[in-house]
């Protein structure tokens, strides 16, 4: 792989192919960042569960509307992010998300209501999540082919690093300085995602071997055109000739063959300019011959190629119309079912492991054994996507089979070491999911890495309403039953629903390939049978020219010239 071409260190990547790898690794290393300061901060703000209760006097189901609303913003304003990614790039739009990430925590400390935090953490730190990591994660899997799903695996685990760490240290950090200044901390750190936004170089794919190919191209059509010209005008003097002598008329073919030397003339001369142009370097041979349809094609060629890899046409600033796509849709109903239960768990199993009789000291590790186990099924689902021969979208539905039970098993389970066994299981299957639910779009089996930039912001948008009412769902079912084991039940169902739905994405992108292809081949077989007509109904000019008079064919054609007569 040649080094990429670029003006500076700041400017686009130019590769001739998709690198997997190059620059890719430090827009990987950018993107394990975003997800310590994202999703891996969110969801361990259930830390700050019980002090944010205490402190302003509220509900289960008040508090929790501060993680709903900061995803319900998230995701919502997914097709913003990407049309503001499209319009000014991605550096830009990063870059700006970090510093509202960073004010809405920070200015959350200073909160005298869970009103006020609504806005500062839901609104404002909400709005810059979405900023920052939708366009980090499409940039990320334009740098990789072959392993981006192990990359992007690597990468996401920024995510458990984070709540392995933050779960253990906040909860002693918050005995000694308070839950505000926790915040302030936080909000320091996640200012580094600014940093993140400098490095995240925009790729562009500009093949080398088009131009040569597109010249060898021209080359062989001039040099086809030219040996056509000559067989045309040699055909013409020979039927000129013998149309002559049959019909023993005035023209004997002088006529045309003088005509025919002075078309052979001009050949001649196009030709030796042909050979000019093949002798110098660096420069396409051309031809202009009075065929225009040839001319047109050589023209229409390059022009092809320039607007295909070497320039490729700028997305459009917001694209719904991958909702006309069935297997998108479903595939949306999964990532929409399957979000009731990505936050609610991490938000209560704290409070759970309480209610079950663990000490709070131990409570909190709850946490950090779900965040090393994701740890893991990041890991090991990208090793297995890079090696599986069936669809992706198989294995990820095993994962959300196996995740579903995983949740209906938190709630019949009473003891220490059948928590932590349900924590570590969750976080190995929530790992592979989370982990691979938006990079799968890039797969031919979901939309392709073509509408991937288009696609993405769509698909999290959808995500934003179930994002909205997972957390307070479970808030109001922990406040009616008066049991954390209640929440996990709308996890386990919505789960469940993402199941079915998954499941029906394969029927679906098959039944669409299959009525694209018989379409095609039925536009074909119209074509090919217009055709036929077309050349029954006509009569070779040569086989009518050459025949005698006394021919059927010549007989049979004056007849008819006759009767139109």
């Amino acid at each position: 792989m040649r080094a990429p071409n670029s003006q500076n260190c700041l400017g686009p990547n130019v590769y001739p192919e998709v690198p997997d790898g190059g620059w890719g690794w430090a827009v990987a290393v950018a993107f394990f960042v975003v997800e310590i300061c994202t999703y891996g901060t969110l969801k361990s703000l259930g830390v700050f569960l019980q002090d944010l209760m205490e402190e302003f006097g509220e509900s289960n189901s008040r508090v929790s509307w501060v993680i709903s609303i900061c995803v319900f913003v998230f995701t919502f304003t997914a097709p913003l992010s990407t049309m503001l990614s499209n319009r000014f790039g991605y550096r830009p739009v990063v870059m700006t998300g970090g510093f509202l990430i960073s004010l809405g925590t920070i200015t959350s400390a200073f909160t005298n209501s869970i009103n006020e935090m609504y806005i500062t953490i839901g609104i404002v730190s909400g709005f810059g999540y979405c900023l920052t990591f939708l366009p980090t994660v499409t940039i990320l899997a334009q740098y990789f082919s072959k392993r981006r799903a192990l990359v992007t695996s690597v990468a996401s685990s920024g995510e458990s690093f984070a709540i392995f760490a933050f779960a253990p240290a906040f909860t002693a950090l918050k005995g000694h300085i308070g839950w505000r200044y926790c915040l302030v901390i936080l909000g320091i750190f996640q200012a580094s995602v600014i940093g993140c936004g400098l490095i995240l170089r925009p790729i562009i794919i500009k093949p080398e071997a088009v131009k040569e190919d597109n010249a060898s191209d021209k080359d062989s059509v001039s040099l086809k055109q030219l040996q056509t010209v000559y067989e045309l005008e040699n055909e013409q003097t020979r039927t000129s000739i013998s149309s002559g002598v049959s019909r023993g008329s005035e023209d004997s073919g002088v006529t045309s063959l003088s005509a025919s030397n002075v078309d052979l003339r001009t050949v001649g001369a196009e030709a030796k300019a042909l050979m000019e142009l093949e002798d110098k370097e660096g420069q396409e041979p051309s031809l202009s011959t009075s065929s225009s349809p040839v001319k047109e094609k050589d023209e229409v060629e390059p022009a092809e190629a320039e607007a295909g890899p070497l320039k490729p046409s700028s997305p459009k600033l917001l694209d719904f119309s991958v909702l006309k796509d069935c297997a998108f849709i479903w595939y949306s109903l999964f990532g929409l079912f399957a979000t009731l239960g990505f936050f609610a768990p991490q938000l209560y199993i704290i409070e759970l492991s309480k209610s079950r009789g663990v000490e709070p000291s131990m409570a909190s590790y709850m946490l950090s054994v779900m965040a090393v186990a994701e740890v893991f099924g990041r890991l090991s689902i990208g090793v297995v996507l890079n090696k599986v021969r069936c669809r992706k979208t198989l294995v990820l539905l095993g994962c959300v089979v196996l995740l579903c039970l995983v949740l209906v098993a938190f709630t019949i389970v009473w003891e220490f070491w059948g928590l932590v066994v349900c924590c570590a299981l969750y976080g190995y299957f929530m790992g592979t999911v989370g982990s691979t639910h938006i990079p799968m779009l890039a797969e031919e089996d979901v939309v392709g890495i073509q509408k991937m930039a288009s696609s993405v912001g769509v698909y999290v948008f959808i995500q934003s309403f179930a994002g909205l009412a997972g957390p307070p769902l479970g808030g109001v079912l922990v406040d009616v039953t008066q049991n954390y084991g209640a929440a996990f039940y709308s996890c386990a169902v919505g789960m469940g629903l993402s199941a079915i739905c998954l499941a029906l994405v394969g029927p679906a992108k098959s039944g669409m390939c299959q009525r694209g292809f018989r379409n095609k081949e039925k536009g074909q077989h119209t074509e090919e049978e217009e055709k036929k007509f077309q050349d029954s109904d006509q009569t070779d000019f040569l086989e009518v020219d050459l025949a005698p008079e006394d021919s059927p064919t010549r007989q049979a054609v004056d007849k008819g010239n006759a009767s139109v007569i």
